[in-house]
């Protein structure tokens, strides 16, 4: 069965500039009313959520999306092992579940998700 796509992110140098931008461009309800100033993109009827965060220093910007998966550092190795490159160890997010990042071979950004 094929993994799907369950959240994308847009990481950015500035990501409240850009809160008003796709807000208004694409009638988006974002919600950085957090500790980390994150937008979480509420996902339309038939849409996926999604996020606009700004990126650490030095760390890739651009847009990713996100895979579930049922075993992040299995999938992680098996994107090593397919010319991939681990960028985020797999780590926490309280509460939630399990992410990580890679990039593939023409250094797309990837997340892996486990809840």
């Amino acid at each position: 069965m094929a993994r799907p796509v369950v959240f994308f992110d847009i990481a950015t140098s500035d990501a409240p500039s850009l809160f008003g931008f796709y807000a208004d461009l694409f009638d988006w309800r974002i919600d950085a009313d957090n500790p980390m100033g994150y937008g979480l993109v509420e996902a339309a009827e038939d849409g996926v959520p999604g996020g606009i965060g700004t990126a650490a220093e030095g760390a890739a910007k651009g847009v990713s999306i996100v895979v579930a998966v049922d075993d992040v550092q299995g999938h992680l190795d098996r994107a090593e092992a397919l010319g991939g490159k681990t960028v985020v160890p797999p780590y926490e997010v309280p509460g939630t579940g399990t992410l990580a990042e890679f990039t593939d071979p023409q250094g797309n950004r990837i997340g892996l998700w486990k809840r």
